[in-house]
């Protein structure tokens, strides 16, 4: 992962890195990683995770094609 400092902005490009390895899911991998799993709460939790993007899918069908309101958008702070 690669992120370019230019005029000298450190903080401008610790955060672009913040959010590239956010992006990519590293943070939630490092703490997957910080303890032992066992094989059974691995299976529980990936079926969980499994059952909630199908959730998420159906959610934003339903919104594609007008059934459910859209989802509220978040007012940036640019």
């Amino acid at each position: 992962m690669q992120v370019i400092v230019r005029d000298n902005n450190v903080e401008h490009a610790m955060r672009a890195l913040k959010r590239k390895m956010q992006r990519e899911g590293l943070f939630r991998e490092l703490r997957e990683r910080r303890a032992y799993e066992k094989p059974s709460e691995r299976r529980v939790r990936e079926k969980a995770q499994a059952v909630a993007r199908q959730r998420k899918a159906a959610r934003k069908k339903l919104q594609r094609e007008g059934l459910l309101p859209a989802a509220k958008r978040r007012a940036s702070a640019r």
